[in-house]
């Protein structure tokens, strides 16, 4: 495949533009507030009951996220290795697309006293958004050579940013403004929302699954399981003599915890524990997307005149200065100051970790997919351990996240830590191939 290509390059950005309003309407702006609005209300209080077992709604909710990741975790490394040996990245990709927007699609059935719906609905989707992310982030040195890797992921995630950003400007005004849109009340545009977002998921990405084309690899057989072990037993023993490949996966590791903890549930922290106004925490959001724009972009630069290692450790530092300070806030100005902290370091430190995994990963080797399968798999078991570990303090504290918040920068400090030790390779521009 020849690298660099613009309308290559263009088609793989427009998945983050597809999938990230998953992330953003669901996962982070509007879904969090209504599973928690509608819960009480039909539940009459925090305490929720779910299969028959009562629980807080938002430990529930913690552990069902938690469940997810750790189920994809676990799939994650044998899907990858399939996929590298038999070249099928886009059919896992076109797969876990179909699962996260059908599951969105389905959300519009859930009003609060079907929590299980709910819950489960949420758990697919996130299970489909994680799953195709695996092989997209593989597709990254199939397309570009490695001095490229920075710009171009930086790139993909303010796509991201931009058509999520869009997408919610559309939503908040038709929940603000239902009438608007013939609609009698906020609550049914609420779950309208869920519908769009499923539609633009599956909808957009087709603009990727047409643009990019597929490395040629072996034809489905009765041992392709088996092969996916063994590419990823290749992996591993790589791994083995790339010292620095390995710490970095640490340093990610431990940082992303708090990176994929805070997006996941930062709203909820606003509505439970400063009891803000829906409007005011996804206009927050909002705001926080529009500045992750300017943050990946400016980052991305910081890292071509730095280094990504400089550039990353900056980006912790901030981190972790959010995470003290927000134990501390207490009113919806202080919220609005930790919001656009996190949204200047937000898009640098996911940009910048992708591109920087994908300048370690050694040069000519074809199994792009069985090594970012680590670093997925790492991914998805950091929100794994940062969740629960969020969910138990809220439970342990009587319902305050503000511990919660403390606990995160601990493993801020460690991924700083672990990422000084890292050597970065500078990124040189490889023969196209």
């Amino acid at each position: 495949m020849e690298l660099n290509q613009p309308h290559t390059i263009r088609a793989w950005c427009f998945f983050d533009w597809a999938n990230s309003a998953y992330s953003l309407v669901i996962t982070t702006a509007v879904f969090p507030l209504y599973y928690s609005a509608v819960t009480e209300s039909a539940f009459g209080s925090r305490m929720v009951r779910f299969f028959g077992m009562e629980i807080d709604k938002g430990a529930l909710y913690s552990y069902a996220i938690a469940f997810s990741f750790l189920l994809i975790a676990a799939l994650s490394p044998v899907l990858s290795g399939i996929a590298d040996y038999g070249g099928s990245k886009k059919q896992f990709m076109r797969f876990f697309t179909v699962l996260g927007a059908v599951a969105c699609l389905s959300l519009f059935f859930f009003t609060g006293s079907n929590i299980e719906l709910g819950i489960i609905a949420s758990v697919l989707a996130s299970i489909g958004y994680a799953g195709a992310l695996v092989f997209y982030n593989a597709f990254l040195p199939e397309i570009a050579t490695a001095d490229q890797f920075d710009r171009i992921s930086a790139k993909g995630f303010s796509y991201g940013y931009l058509g999520s950003v869009l997408l919610l400007i559309l939503i908040l005004a038709m929940i603000q403004q239902p009438t608007w849109f013939g609609l009698p009340h906020a609550g049914i545009a609420t779950r309208i929302s869920f519908v769009m977002v499923g539609l633009w998921w599956i909808g957009f990405s087709q603009i990727t699954f047409n643009g990019l084309q597929e490395r040629k690899g072996h034809a489905f057989h009765s041992d392709l399981l088996a092969r996916g072990f063994k590419e990823l037993k290749k992996v591993w023993k790589s791994l083995q003599h790339h010292r620095h490949m390995r710490i970095f996966l640490l340093a990610f590791f431990l940082y992303n915890t708090g990176v994929q903890t805070t997006i996941y549930l930062a709203s909820l922290f606003g509505s439970d524990e400063l009891k803000l106004e829906t409007r005011q925490l996804i206009a927050t959001i909002l705001l926080l997307q529009v500045v992750a724009i300017v943050g990946a972009t400016l980052f991305a630069r910081v890292s071509d005149a730095k280094g990504n290692r400089f550039a990353l450790c900056v980006i912790l530092m901030i981190w972790i200065s959010v995470c003290i300070a927000a134990y501390f806030v207490y009113d919806a100005t202080g919220f609005y100051i930790l919001a656009g902290g996190v949204g200047m370091v937000m898009g640098g430190v996911q940009s910048l970790s992708r591109a920087t995994y994908s300048k370690l990963i050694p040069e000519h080797t074809h199994d792009t997919a069985s090594f970012f399968s680590f670093y997925d798999v790492l991914d998805k078991c950091s929100t794994v351990l940062g969740t629960m570990v969020y969910g138990i303090i809220i439970q342990l504290s009587g319902g305050s996240m503000r511990n919660s918040a403390i606990a995160l920068s601990i493993f801020f400090m460690a991924g700083l830590m672990a990422l000084q030790q890292v050597k970065i390779p500078k990124a040189h521009a490889q023969a196209a191939a």
